[in-house]
């Protein structure tokens, strides 16, 4: 099983949404180990996108299904699974 099977992208939620919103809001479809906002080096700014990685990658599976093209904090999100594209090549 790849480590990145539990890891989810979640992209375009509205950049005052902080870590602890987002692991609240996806922990409701199980344990989450890790939630990583990707920011700006210099500003330190969201870019509005998240890695949020899940302790069980069927807890992941269900939230990608279940909030992708969800609104969160007014803001559509599109999820993703990483596994997805480090097994294509792309990473």
């Amino acid at each position: 099983m790849s480590s990145e099977e539990g890891k989810l992208f979640v992209g375009g939620f509205n950049f005052n949404t902080d870590e602890q919103a987002l692991k609240d809001h996806f922990s409701s479809f199980g344990p989450i180990s890790e939630v990583v906002i990707v920011k700006d080096g210099e500003a330190l700014r969201s870019w509005c996108f998240v890695f949020i990685t899940f302790s069980n990658p069927e807890h992941a599976s269900d939230a990608m299904r279940a909030m992708n093209g969800e609104s969160l904090d007014g803001h559509q999100i599109h999820v993703d699974q990483v596994a997805k594209w480090t097994s294509s090549g792309v990473s």
